[in-house]
């Protein structure tokens, strides 16, 4: 009881714990424009780094989060926090739909994503652009599907995300999303804790050379209300027949929910 407590003076406040942290401590930047900047300097080492601290296991996680989507066999997808648009690109792949639109506030991010989809040959069914998940720019009813993979963490109003999402959604339409959560093993809790506090900003600073960008996700990942928690908050954003689904010992999680 505590918990939904909790959770519902948060959300009258328009906060969530997460939404407070930040890639930086001591910046008079917005969370917004610093999770931008962020994700701008460490681009050229995104999809790598992904590859390298998951060994290449975040790969499994997207296409078991899109498969969640098979059964409605979407027409148009919105990809929210698109990045460097794997999941858009993994999308197609898997669903085959008429259209997928990106949308990320990182440009350095999307240059990127825009190649990949370009070596493809698929620039006229994925089209990606500068947008912001508390604003999107498209009418209300628009898209059979939305997904946000390790997104919604960098969201500076959580309920006002959600709340838009679900608002370009059409009625039965589904919002997935992928992300990060923490292990309730108390054995693999140790090393998880141990990788996240130090081995993975020690990899951001070797290779990205910013390690603020992987503390910045230890942080936010211990912040985030996950689990139930999260699909309540979902509830109160208007969404139905919500579930979640636990992946690799709860390190990451799905969270589903219909318009």
């Amino acid at each position: 009881m505590l918990a939904i407590a909790n959770t519902n003076i948060f959300a009258a406040m328009g906060k969530f714990a997460h939404d407070t942290i930040t890639p930086l401590k001591n910046s008079s930047l917005s969370k917004k424009e610093q999770v931008a900047d962020m994700f701008d300097s460490i681009a050229f080492r995104y999809d790598f780094l992904n590859r390298f601290l998951s060994a290449g296991i975040d790969i499994w996680w997207r296409k078991k989060a899109i498969k969640q989507l098979s059964s409605l066999q979407p027409k148009h997808v919105l990809d929210v926090a698109t990045g460097t648009a794997d999941v858009a690109l993994m999308t197609y792949d898997a669903l085959k739909p008429e259209k997928i639109t990106g949308i990320d506030i990182s440009e350095g991010m999307l240059d990127l994503g825009r190649k990949k989809i370009a070596a493809r040959g698929l620039e006229n069914t994925i089209k990606l652009y500068t947008g912001d998940s508390e604003n999107i720019g498209f009418k209300e009813n628009t898209f059979d599907a939305v997904t946000v993979s390790f997104g919604v963490r960098n969201f500076q109003n959580l309920s006002k995300g959600l709340e838009e999402m679900r608002r370009v959604l059409k009625p039965g339409g589904k919002l997935v999303v992928l992300e990060f959560s923490k292990p309730k093993d108390s054995l693999f809790k140790g090393f998880y804790n141990l990788y996240m506090n130090h081995i993975a900003p020690g990899f951001g600073k070797m290779f990205a050379k910013n390690k603020d960008a992987y503390q910045y996700l230890n942080d936010s990942v211990q912040a985030f209300p996950e689990g139930d928690r999260f699909l309540g908050i979902m509830q109160e954003a208007g969404f139905k027949q919500t579930y979640l689904q636990s992946l690799t010992f709860g390190i990451c999680t799905i969270y589903c929910g219909i318009k």
